[in-house]
């Protein structure tokens, strides 16, 4: 196999994943092993694959990629795969997760002592670690995901396959394709958000070429004097089904709602636990935990 004997589990808020680091370039998944490792039957089980990588070790970059990675002071780089071996631009759940395996690794600094810069598909991101969070948990991290790209609101149709009713959506790129479908309760022709059944993909139309996730999202609260919200979100990830949490997915939404309603700072709950997104004009960051699960030897 082209990957090492020892791999660590992890999760950030219920998105799972298998991690190994492979400071000298020499163990670059392929999709079938990728396949196999997040196989939750006959593998360790996971939403998708993190290999933390010199950003010269990963055969997909061009030497733009690479330079701007160096330019933007990341050592290193998180190449992640989905769970069907797909590669991904972007995972903002895994960059914590990632993060927090490179602390265990004395790769990464703790909470106090300064930032983490990671290279990903979709450019350099910092993370900032907080260590322990009243309301979000432990081992909390600070990513500064950038900047965003909000298309048409309510442009798409989007309805799951065996469910009755719609939802419009709304596109928004966060260096990786999202449609974001706010649903009101009681008032939308789709199930409640918890009743959703989203082990079936949901169809988006008209299509994207490039696939995409879907968030369903509800909004629970706001306080317009405080310039906060509170909103409970699921999410089907193209390449791995419905995930507890999808960091990326978040500030999708959140950039989605605060164009609904001109509010930039929410608490979302996810089904893997609860984390803030903060959006403005020019950027999004979201705050989060990181767990690490165990270390796993392969046969």
């Amino acid at each position: 196999m082209s990957i090492p004997q020892h791999v660590t589990k992890t999760h950030a808020t219920g998105n799972d994943f298998v991690v190994y680091a492979d400071p000298d370039g020499a163990y670059e998944p392929t999709a079938d092993e990728v396949r196999f490792l997040c196989d939750r039957h006959f593998g360790v089980g996971a939403d998708g694959l993190i290999r933390l990588a010199r950003p010269q070790a990963v055969s997909d970059l061009t030497q733009t990629q690479v330079d701007y990675c160096e330019a933007g002071g990341a050592e290193w780089f998180m190449d992640y795969r989905n769970a069907d071996g797909s590669l991904a631009e972007m995972c903002g759940n895994g960059t914590r997760a990632i993060t927090r395996f490179a602390q265990c690794e004395g790769l990464a600094p703790l909470a106090g002592r300064g930032v983490f810069r990671l290279g990903t598909r979709a450019g350099v991101k910092t993370l900032t670690p907080l260590g322990d969070v009243d309301g979000l948990g432990r081992d909390v991290f600070r990513v500064e995901i950038g900047a965003w790209r909000i298309g048409e609101l309510n442009a798409y149709e989007v309805t799951i396959p065996g469910t009755s009713g719609s939802a419009r959506g709304t596109f928004v790129d966060m260096g990786n394709p999202h449609v974001v479908a706010v649903i009101e309760d009681g008032k939308a022709s789709l199930p409640a958000v918890e009743a959703l059944d989203l082990a079936t993909k949901p169809v988006v139309e008209p299509v994207i070429e490039s696939d995409q996730n879907v968030e369903f999202v509800r909004v629970d609260g706001l306080d317009k004097a405080a310039g906060t919200g509170t909103a409970t979100m699921r999410v089907n990830e193209r390449g791995c089904g419905e995930t507890l949490s999808c960091g990326t997915g978040l500030c999708a939404t959140g950039v989605t709602l605060r164009a609904l309603t001109g509010i930039g700072r929410w608490t979302i709950t996810v089904r893997g636990g609860v984390l803030r997104v903060d959006v403005t004009a020019d950027d999004v960051t979201l705050t989060g935990s990181a767990t690490i699960v165990g270390d796993v030897t392969l046969a």
